[in-house]
């Protein structure tokens, strides 16, 4: 009868383990079926979310925007027409009518009365007196001009030598108004830089260059037409006067005179 082999169960001292044999097979993770909401199913349907408070605050974000545009643009273009139609008719009135500003000019200056007195506690004072006449043109042939009290002021390099006024009048079309009017300066006292000022000028040959200043305001009107009332002012220069001796006049040299008249517009506290 024939022997039976049976296997050793102690291991062998030279043999090698499996795992020792087959490293990968020992350190490879055991492998789990996929869930089943990962599994790929052809018949499923795709997740849509639905609108949150975030969409519809989005929404109503951009429609507000887009009215504030549609305003704005509307606005700019009204303003816009607006302007083009002023534009237009200030264009159609201008050529239709011609406008043309007034003019002035100083028919005579004469200083009567002028006086630098030096007191005993070395102030001066100035004292003078003038007569000034102007005439005020009117060149259009359908505006006429109304014109408010009238400011006149005569400098010298700066330095105030008289004040006066003239009460108002209308300038009628193709109209020639003469405006006469006495200037005067009492006892007015004077710093250091306006005495010299008119000494070095008392001293030249020409006399004293005076410049005189006109203020007021003015409302053109045509017809119904009426416009609204505006600052004018008018500066003449180039003229010059020597000082009067004894009780006589001194008669000054108006031939080089001009007369210009500015528009002064008044926004907020300032005057241009």
């Amino acid at each position: 009868m024939a022997e039976r082999v049976h296997p050793s169960a102690k291991p062998n001292g030279n043999g090698t383990n499996a795992a020792a044999v087959n490293p990968t097979a020992a350190a490879k993770p055991p492998q789990f079926p996929p869930p089943k909401n990962q599994m790929y199913n052809p018949n499923r349907i795709p997740y849509r979310p639905t609108p949150t408070a975030y969409h519809r605050h989005n929404r109503r974000r951009c429609t507000c925007r887009r009215c504030f545009c549609l305003c704005c643009f509307w606005s700019i273009l009204i303003i816009c027409t607006v302007l083009l139609l002023a534009a237009i008719a200030g264009a159609g009135f201008y050529f239709l009518f011609r406008p043309k500003p007034p003019a002035f000019s100083v028919s005579s200056l004469k200083i009567t009365q002028f006086k630098l007195a030096t007191s005993s506690d070395d102030t001066t004072r100035l004292t003078a007196k003038l007569n000034l006449t102007l005439s005020s043109k009117n060149p259009n042939k359908k505006l006429i001009y109304n014109y408010d009290a009238v400011s006149l002021t005569v400098n010298s390099n700066s330095v105030v030598l008289a004040n006066g006024s003239f009460t108002g009048f209308s300038s009628g079309p193709n109209n020639i108004t003469i405006i006469h009017s006495t200037l005067s300066m009492a006892s007015q006292v004077l710093d250091a830089d306006s005495i010299s000022s008119l000494k070095s000028d008392l001293k030249r040959k020409n006399g004293l260059p005076l410049k005189v200043l006109l203020d007021t305001m003015v409302v053109a009107k045509m017809d119904k037409l009426k416009s609204k009332k505006v600052g004018i002012r008018v500066t003449c220069e180039g003229i010059h006067e020597k000082i009067p001796t004894g009780k006589t006049p001194a008669v000054a040299s108006t031939t080089n005179a001009k007369c210009k008249a500015d528009l002064r517009m008044k926004i907020l506290k300032w005057t241009f």
